[in-house]
């Protein structure tokens, strides 16, 4: 069981550094200026990274055939290209790069982070079965600390000005993915398990560990005032102990197997005690008799379990498909624009809005994780699709409250968006597994995220064509924008196309609740 679990720690370490993509925003304004492009051209650059989802399932059909740890590396090795040769153009160790080839190398590191994400999904998913949303949720809430701890480590090295951030960003962005990917290969690996039980002991130790990691994130991103109680080398020191601490689960788990012969998960039927696995698995027959189809393997339910080609012809695909492309998609789009919002808003502090989002979007993965190990068992349990659902109606508001001129409006939406997308982007891999089963997931799970490229191209393009007719109409001799009129038509659109997704969810909720009535143990 000491290997299960440090395989979990594993993946929350490549989490930690998988999400290089949402540091964007920290350096994008800089990157605008030093290839001399318009707001459109920057927003096809994040679309860009966004757009190497779109063959994200490559590493979903590599999964099925080559061990975890070279997919692994595969992904790393993309991401090192990807961002590395934008690092030496940008440094002037290569002059003749174009605007075209910049815009393939960030697709190439954009693929990069598919393979990463699906190697901790499939442990975290197949070596904790019956705790799958607790473990991914677990594992998925470290990518939103990516952007903090690179802002931290640029921090410490004590970079101010703009160009020599977004150099030193870029570099950060290609090694620590590779060098994070090195360290972790050994752990990670897939484990059979043929029947699993609740690791109780186990996840209260890590969910202790995970709510103290993002508290510390959250107090250390508040800006100037902390900086002046916590010097930025304590501060990354201090996020470094909290990335340590949940090594201590497999260590302990380890010593209470060598002093005990005992573990968390049993696996051999002949030596282990049964007694309890009977309010965790439902027999076969029962899931039958329910409409709702068991895992063979491990013994959790699924709606059905299909390939691709099915899936397309699923209504339930497609409401999830437009519920997320309006959710989750739809608030990675903000995120990835956050830098031009705060410059035309006057507010200078755009690494500390970085820091905030990212902080923020690590509760939103996690928060999931814990309601779902509190209450799964519960009858009163709400669905997956209600969950999405009651987690946009704040969203909702946030875009609408951003027609606000303040500041304090400014953070306080950031903050919404960043823990409501996070949330949906966690509960949208237990969703992908329920609805479409487990043998196909990696395929599955990387054409739902498909639509992250779409939404960005659509949504981000729009909101750049917006900005460019406002700063045409300021008759601004460089086509910049100043003022809310930039944002304010792009963020009315946004809330009513989050207010639909709202509305698409309980539609969802509404075709899958008997499949969770019956999982919960409802009538």
């Amino acid at each position: 069981m000491s290997k299960q679990w440090m395989s979990l720690v594993g993946a929350l370490w490549l989490q930690s550094m998988a999400g290089t993509n949402t540091n964007f925003p920290a350096y994008s304004s800089q990157i605008k200026k030093l290839l001399s492009i318009s707001q459109v051209q920057l927003n096809n650059l994040a679309f860009a990274s966004d757009a190497g989802k779109l063959l994200g399932w490559f590493a979903g059909i590599a999964s099925n055939y080559l061990p975890l740890w070279l997919v692994l590396l595969i992904g790393s090795i993309l991401g090192l290209i990807g961002y590395g040769v934008q690092y030496l153009f940008l440094t002037n160790h290569i002059h003749s790069l174009s605007y075209w080839h910049v815009f393939s190398l960030t697709f190439i590191a954009g693929n990069s982070i598919c393979w990463i994400n699906t190697v901790s999904y499939i442990v975290s998913i197949q070596n904790f079965p019956l705790d799958r949303q607790v473990s991914v949720g677990l594992s998925t809430s470290y990518v939103s600390l990516s952007a903090k701890i690179i802002t931290d480590i640029v921090d410490v090295v004590n970079v101010f000005t703009p160009s020599e951030r977004a150099k030193t960003y870029l570099l950060l962005n290609s090694v620590l993915p590779l060098f994070f990917a090195i360290i972790v290969a050994p752990l990670i690996r897939e484990t059979k398990v043929e029947k699993s039980r609740k690791l109780s002991d186990g996840f209260r130790v890590m969910f202790v560990i995970t709510l103290a990691t993002g508290t510390y994130a959250v107090f250390t991103s508040m800006g100037s005032a902390i900086s002046k109680l916590l010097p930025s080398l304590l501060s990354l020191m201090g996020m470094g102990i909290f990335l340590l601490l949940p090594i201590l689960v497999p260590l302990s788990e380890r010593i209470k197997e060598h002093w005990h012969g005992k573990c968390w998960i049993r696996r051999d039927p002949r030596i282990c005690d049964l007694s309890n696995l009977e309010e965790e698995i439902r027999t076969p027959q029962e899931e039958i008799n329910c409409g709702v189809k068991e895992d063979n393997d491990v013994g959790f339910a699924v709606m059905e379990e299909i390939g691709a080609k099915k899936m397309f012809m699923r209504l339930d695909f497609w409401l999830y498909f437009f519920v997320y492309l309006f959710g989750a998609t739809l608030g990675l789009v903000y995120l990835n624009n956050l830098g031009q919002i705060a410059d035309t808003r006057g507010c200078t502090a755009t690494s500390s809005l970085v820091s905030l989002s990212s902080s923020f979007g690590f509760f939103g993965r996690l928060l999931p994780s814990l309601f779902d190990y509190l209450f799964s068992r519960s009858k009163h349990a709400i669905s997956r699709p209600a969950t999405i659902a009651v987690t946009l109606a704040p969203m909702t508001g946030a875009f609408f409250l951003l027609l606000n001129s303040s500041h304090i409006a400014l953070y306080i939406s950031t903050a919404i968006i960043g823990i409501c997308t996070g949330a949906i982007t966690s509960i949208s891999v237990s969703q992908t597994t329920e609805l479409f089963g487990t043998k196909n997931f990696g395929v599955n799970h990387n054409i739902v995220v498909a639509n992250i490229p779409i939404g960005s191209f659509l949504f981000g393009d729009l909101a750049a064509m917006l900005y460019r007719r406002q700063g045409n109409s300021s008759s601004s001799s460089d086509g910049s924008c100043l003022g809310m009129k930039c944002f304010q038509t792009t963020f009315s659109i946004w809330g009513f196309l989050c207010f639909l997704g709202t509305c698409l969810a309980f539609i969802l909720h509404t075709r899958t609740k008997k499949f969770y009535r019956h999982i919960r143990g409802g009538n």
